[in-house]
């Protein structure tokens, strides 16, 4: 295959969701695609979609990101495919549901090497290149969890707090370098993220009103992104919520949190998709 001259974004999580809808939307800019999640036949549907759609190369990786071993996976294969991603998203992650003395073990610490570990991993990767090229955008997704504690959410809400404080930190250092860095803060989205968490009745909780749609969120994520923004919370219901975390207190919050928690609890728990 041709080297391509087109930009190229490299989008972990990409088999559904946000993650499938930022595929979409960076293919119809005419991005290269390099589409990362754990599940490989949705990747080359969705990879043969978009390159035959909009006439750009779309490079697939199956592996799973809550691996140690996962980032320098991608970065042995963009350097097999002589890719150099001039735009990062780190999209993937996932949560648990439940009390953190209940919850199993494994996957408490798979969610914490895929959410922050992964994430970071992948940054410090891909971040040289950017700088020595002078561009670059890195989007990195967090969540409304990350502005205060989140009882029977305790480790996804602490790694989407490090998520937003590790991009503000980097988006700071990185002024004037011609690299930009954008945290995406969505609240609750129609995707598999509640099913996998076993947070409830997720057909249920779809149906909610403050929901938000996949494909809008990944718009105004990757609007921001293009705008340089640092951060971007969808939603005004959100951006309220997430700012009015600063006017109670740290431990009013949680019991707020955990309020909100106890009664998604209440629907039932479901098993994992």
């Amino acid at each position: 295959m041709a080297e391509s001259t087109r930009e190229s974004v490299l989008i972990t999580g990409a088999s559904g969701g946000i993650g499938e809808e930022f595929a979409k939307l960076f293919a119809s800019k005419g991005y290269d695609l390099v589409l990362v999640s754990r599940n490989a036949e949705k990747l080359d549907l969705l990879g043969a979609s978009l390159a035959a759609a909009h006439a750009i190369r779309a490079e697939i990786l199956a592996v799973d990101l809550s691996t140690s071993a996962a980032a320098a996976t991608v970065q042995t294969f963009l350097e097999s495919k002589g890719i150099a991603p001039d735009v990062l998203v780190n999209n993937a992650g996932f949560g648990t549901f439940g009390a953190f003395a209940e919850n199993e073990l494994d996957a408490e610490l798979a969610q914490i090497q895929l959410n922050v570990t992964t994430l970071t991993h992948l940054t410090k990767l891909l971040l040289p290149g950017m700088l020595r090229r002078g561009r670059g955008k890195i989007l990195n997704v967090a969540s409304t969890a990350a502005f205060q504690a989140g009882p029977l959410m305790a480790v996804y809400y602490a790694t989407k707090a490090y998520v937003l404080s590790f991009s503000e930190a980097l988006a700071n250092e990185l002024k004037g370098s011609g690299v930009s860095v954008t945290c995406l803060c969505p609240g609750g989205t129609r995707t598999g993220f509640m099913a996998r968490a076993k947070m409830g009745n997720p057909e249920i909780l779809s149906k909610s009103s403050v929901m938000m749609e996949a494909a809008d969120v990944a718009r105004r994520g990757v609007d921001g992104l293009m705008k340089g923004k640092r951060l971007v919370i969808p939603g005004m219901l959100n951006k309220i919520l997430a700012h009015a975390t600063r006017f109670g207190t740290r431990g009013l919050n949680a019991s707020v949190v955990r309020g909100i928690n106890e009664k998604i609890k209440s629907l039932g728990k479901t098993s994992a998709t």
